[in-house]
């Protein structure tokens, strides 16, 4: 796992950072059980291990180190066998409603495998775990298992109990919520890596008062995105075009290369951010998820594509790297569906350096109704 393969001195930052947060605990409950907003264990994780925070990238993963994919969560202990979310399907329920519970199971499990598939390709990632911080009275807990496929083949003892479908893999046990479109899996976490006790503060906001002005904190942002802009992966209608866009390759006249494609870039997207992207034809980096950076511009009439110098290494990294299509294997539409992604996000660092994820269904509608 990995949590007990790391260096002495970083977990003891990372428990260090835990009972801090925790010991503010009497600001949001009067529980003896410390509180832990997932963002904020999630932010002291990727700080404490130096890993790569991947909650801006709508995937299924939290964060990544060292080509470990981790999603990470916190609950509480209860009797050390619950359920947890693991995954939420709202957006994709035309996919599998009004089918019988067999079937709509088989179905959830493909659109849980598929969507880890794709996130360990967008990154690199050779295996995906588990890492939980437990709440206990006056404790944190931590935990790690493998984070598996769902194993279509071994799905068995399917029941539809009130609003929810059970149903075990022989690896784990899982509930599918009907209403909330959400996959939980079962965590037996009697089996613990570490533990460690939290001192709850009786007055914290009284003591972070004290602690600012005898120290006179500074307070600075570390952000360096200066802004933002949506692309779609499809056309009108929701449609991937047979011959341009992520399709280009197949667009008919000259001889193409079987990974040449653009990325639209829609009128709107120039209205809305008229300053965002170089001039015509001006080449600037993109940082791909992984690390990588390729040069691209924007080209084509109206600056409406935005291709990679050399036209088949978007396409590599799109179609084989991250869709993993066959050689002329068209997008669709329907496989973006089942990713859950269908528009990418692109973050401005400065004139010539640029970031580029994939973003979840809806993201660029959103951004276009956005202020």
């Amino acid at each position: 796992m990995f949590y007990e393969s790391q260096d002495i001195n970083k977990k003891n930052e990372y428990r260090d950072s835990l009972k801090i947060i925790g010991s503010l605990s009497n600001l949001f409950s009067d529980s003896n059980v410390p509180y832990l907003y997932y963002r904020i264990a999630e932010k002291i994780f990727c700080n404490s291990f130096s890993a790569n925070d991947l909650s801006r990238g709508d995937v299924a993963l939290d964060a990544i180190k060292n080509n470990i994919g981790i999603g990470l969560k916190t609950f509480l202990a209860g009797n050390n066998k619950s359920f947890q979310k693991v995954a939420e399907f709202n957006k994709d329920k035309p996919l599998y409603e009004n089918k019988s519970p067999a079937k709509l199971i088989q179905a959830v499990a493909e659109l849980r495998n598929e969507r880890i598939k794709f996130t360990e390709n967008l990154y690199g990632i050779d295996k995906s775990i588990y890492h939980c911080v437990i709440r206990d009275e006056n404790s944190f807990k931590l935990y790690e298992e493998n984070m598996n496929y769902v194993d279509i083949d071994n799905i068995t003892d399917v029941k539809k109990v009130k609003n929810s479908i059970r149903f075990n893999d022989a690896i784990h046990d899982y509930s599918f919520n009907i209403s909330k479109s959400t996959l939980t899996k079962r965590f037996n976490t009697s089996s613990l890596l570490d533990e460690f006790n939290v001192e709850i503060l009786k007055n914290p906001l009284e003591d972070i008062r004290n602690c600012i002005l005898q120290n006179e904190l500074l307070y600075s942002s570390d952000n360096n995105i200066k802004d933002t802009v949506y692309l779609p992966l499809y056309g009108k209608n929701k449609t991937v075009y047979e011959k341009s866009g992520l399709n280009q390759w197949n667009a008919n006249g000259r001889l193409r290369n079987e990974n040449e494609v653009y990325l639209p870039i829609p009128v709107n997207v120039h209205k809305k951010s008229p300053a965002f992207f170089p001039d015509r034809d001006s080449p600037f980096n993109l940082k791909l998820p992984k690390g990588d950076v390729l040069q691209v511009k924007v080209c084509q009439d109206n600056s409406k594509a935005l291709m990679s110098y050399s036209n088949r290494e978007l396409g590599q990294w799109i179609l084989r790297d991250v869709l993993s299509l066959e050689e002329g294997e068209l997008v669709t539409y329907e496989k973006l569906q089942i990713l859950g992604v269908d528009s990418v996000r692109i973050d401005k660092i400065d004139n010539i350096n640029f970031e580029i994820n994939f973003a979840s269904l809806g993201s660029f509608e959103n951004y276009l109704e956005s202020n």
